[in-house]
């Protein structure tokens, strides 16, 4: 039976530390992080993710702007709203919420966002400095997978981890925080054959294909470490993710559950971002 990895309570831990830091920086210093978010329309899902990242800001101490915008926004429009942000000394950090209107190019937007306030770690700078190991912001959900195996005292060096999807978001910078915690690594998508085989030589299994229940208990070694990065919505009506969570846990040495796992920590080291954004722009990065 596998250890459960308590995302919920990982991250209430590093926020915990993050509110006494916010705060010693107010109180020493003056500076006070703050993170402007931009929603385009009225996505039911990012609704939630932006009201959910309000919370965590709030509770931390982080300072939140909200910019809610029209489902039919010009590009131009929104791209005048991202300068406005990047100019203010106010804010620290920007966001704008994925997914974004057909009409607007989410590339553009993603590189119209200065780098110093890139909070996401999206910007093409960012991903070439996540490739260089010369970072100083991480994608959220990746970073969040790489704490939650450090605080659960399990050691990635040397360990061959197999992800499942090639995303943008997750798979690729992934695979380098990967291989920059010295781990050999193997991505797989559709196009791979022999997945199951593959899977099956994990030490660390990671699920970020999108598709419920995906990983069965046979495609994962006896006492492999299974991260399930998938949030999905089962045929019973209730969330799961990517991995058949009651069987693989009788397979697997570690596992995180959906809800409960990586989705708390994805946020987390956003307002981790955050506050790293703010000593940046105030020229101390002593962390």
């Amino acid at each position: 039976m596998a250890c459960i990895i308590d995302g919920k309570r990982i991250s209430a831990e590093i926020r915990a530390k993050l509110k006494v830091e916010v705060a010693n920086l107010k109180a020493e210093r003056g500076i006070v992080p703050s993170l402007a978010v931009i929603i385009v329309g009225e996505n039911p899902a990012s609704r939630v993710y932006v009201n959910n990242k309000k919370r965590a800001c709030d509770e931390i101490g982080i300072v939140s702007h909200e910019f809610a915008l029209p489902c039919d926004v010009s590009q131009a429009e929104l791209l005048s709203l991202i300068d406005e942000l990047d100019h203010r000394g106010d804010v620290n950090g920007i966001l704008v919420q994925m997914p974004l209107p057909a009409h607007i190019d989410e590339k553009a937007v993603i590189e119209r966002i200065s780098p110093i306030k890139d909070v996401d770690a999206f910007h093409e700078i960012n991903v070439g400095k996540l490739m260089t190991g010369n970072f100083k912001f991480l994608p959220c959900t990746p970073a969040g997978i790489v704490r939650l195996l450090d605080e659960s005292n399990i050691d990635i060096a040397g360990k061959h981890c197999v992800i499942i999807g090639r995303s943008n978001i997750v798979g690729k910078p992934l695979a380098m925080l990967m291989l920059h915690c010295d781990a050999t690594v193997t991505i797989c998508h559709s196009k791979t054959l022999h997945l199951d085989e593959i899977c099956r030589t994990a030490d660390i299994l990671v699920a970020a294909v999108g598709r419920a229940k995906f990983v069965t208990a046979d495609m994962i070694a006896p006492g492999a470490v299974v991260i399930d990065v998938g949030i999905n919505r089962g045929g019973d009506g209730k969330i799961c993710g990517d991995v058949d969570f009651d069987n693989a846990k009788e397979v697997a040495s570690y596992i995180t559950p959906v809800p409960g796992g990586v989705g708390p920590m994805t946020i987390c080291m956003l307002m981790n971002n955050a506050v790293t954004a703010a000593l940046l722009q105030n020229d101390d990065l002593k962390r």
